[in-house]
């Protein structure tokens, strides 16, 4: 009787740690594949936009100023990244994680269809830019929600042995997103006229291929349980009235640090997914010209470096601890920086593909790290809020203009000397970061431990 009832036990605990591990399968794919679709949208506007919306949205402006306010269309998205990352911080932490990845992704693929149907300039006057921009400012509250809850979903169900590697999947959807983008566009541009027929109605085909997107999303993202630390939070009735004010009134410090942290890797980025480095290697008044789907093939093949080395580096954290791989990863984005531009410069296509890459390698070292990073910084009752929030400020500072800075540089100086100089100071300013916060690497993520992770992240505490 006795070996009957160990027999039951023993099957049972199996099944039990049989479904823990399905769970975990599922959610890691969910986050990926989620976040892959969100930044998918993000990034065909932003590459889109670089290449035709001067001339069908913003052309009467001018062909420089033009191209200044697409860069500032795309910048405009930036800043209200916070009051998504505020809306759904504020709500995840008290309704749950679940529910806000699957409402930010509805809000981003449905404005991403509507920009798709969107009429011209020249079919309805002023409106058409106004219009966009204000889609554009439903993307950037889209995304300001998206991730913090897409990394909760990954790193909150996680073994924490493995919790690195878990957090490198809703990273992994950024350079996914990235490389779907690029694939599209170069589809579009290899079979389609990249002048006349591109701009006309050739650009509208990604836009209105993000509605298939969202509508397996939605089903993926569905299937997946709550996060067990807010099951736990709720199940403790330990849920806080306002995470935010209790963010912004214990954790100021932590906030800004962390926030340095994704600017670095932002602002470098946002080279290649902001448009930039394709809008000025394949400008027909720029100092290059190149063919712009030779251009958007390499930004694609940067885009699966970027998230091999995402991959990499996450593993080693589980390994190394996140700190040493992070300020590793931030010393590879000076030197990314300083190369970027003397490499594209050259005007070749190998030269171009040269500086994406060591550019990939350093933002991907960082940034398979940044989720976990985040995600032990801040206690349970407050976390969605605290990295969302944090992510949001680092991007604005760091991502939101890069590109519209960039340009403005560029047209300024003639040169982009003062570019690199610009993109190491904000590489810098994450290296400064990363050396003054505390490695938290395997802390207890539960809501039974809030006093350990309430205990100040910063080596001078």
């Amino acid at each position: 009787m006795e070996n009957i009832e160990s027999s039951a036990v023993i099957r049972d605990e199996s099944m039990a740690q049989h479904h823990e591990k399905v769970s975990q399968k599922r959610v890691a794919f969910a986050t990926v594949i989620g976040t892959t679709i969100e930044w998918y949208d993000y990034f065909v506007y932003a590459a889109v936009a670089g290449l035709v919306f001067n001339q069908i949205f913003f052309a009467p402006a001018g062909p420089v100023v033009a191209n200044l306010l697409v860069f500032a269309s795309i910048g405009i998205s930036f800043i209200f990244r916070p009051l998504g990352a505020f809306i759904a911080g504020h709500y995840g932490d008290k309704l749950g994680r679940r529910l806000m990845l699957v409402l930010t992704l509805v809000l981003m693929g449905g404005t991403t269809t509507l920009i798709g149907l969107l009429p011209t300039y020249a079919s309805i006057g002023v409106a058409a830019p106004v219009i966009l921009i204000f889609l554009r400012i439903l993307q950037g509250i889209s995304a300001g929600g998206e991730w913090g809850g897409a990394v909760l979903m990954a790193v909150e169900h996680a073994p924490v042995e493995k919790r690195g590697r878990f957090g490198a999947f809703p990273q992994l959807g950024v350079p996914l997103g990235l490389l779907l983008a690029s694939f599209v566009l170069v589809i579009m541009t290899g079979f389609v006229s990249p002048g006349d027929e591109f701009v006309e109605w050739g650009w509208r085909i990604p836009f209105l291929f993000s509605l298939v997107l969202l509508l397996i999303g939605h089903w993926i993202r569905r299937s997946v349980d709550e996060s067990p630390v807010f099951e736990e939070i709720k199940q403790r009735k330990t849920t806080i009235q306002n995470p935010i004010k209790t963010l912004f009134s214990q954790y100021k410090s932590s906030v800004l640090l962390a926030a340095f942290l994704c600017a670095g890797v932002t602002a470098l980025g946002y080279m290649t997914t902001g448009g930039f480095i394709q809008n000025y290697t394949t400008n027909p008044k720029g100092p290059f010209a190149l063919d712009r789907t030779i251009i958007l093939s390499l930004v694609t093949a940067s885009a699966v470096i970027w998230a091999l080395v995402t991959w990499i580096s996450a593993s080693l954290s589980d390994r190394f601890g996140r700190k040493k791989i992070y300020v590793i990863g931030t010393i590879a984005q000076i030197v990314g920086a300083l190369c970027l531009f003397p490499f594209v410069d050259v005007g070749t296509y190998t030269s171009i593909a040269i500086g994406l890459t060591i550019l990939s390698i350093g933002i991907g070292l960082t940034y398979g790290v940044q989720a976990t990073f985040y995600a032990e910084l801040f206690p349970a009752s407050i976390r969605f809020s605290g990295i969302s929030i944090t992510y949001a400020i680092g991007s604005i500072i760091g991502g939101a203009f890069a590109p519209l800075i960039a340009a403005w540089i560029v047209n300024a100086t003639g040169g982009t000397t003062y570019v690199t100089v610009y993109l190491c100071f904000m590489a810098g300013l994450a290296f400064i970061a990363s050396i003054l916060l505390k490695d938290r690497t395997g802390i207890d993520l539960g809501p039974e431990n809030e006093e350990q992770q309430n205990q100040s992240p910063l080596i001078w505490k």
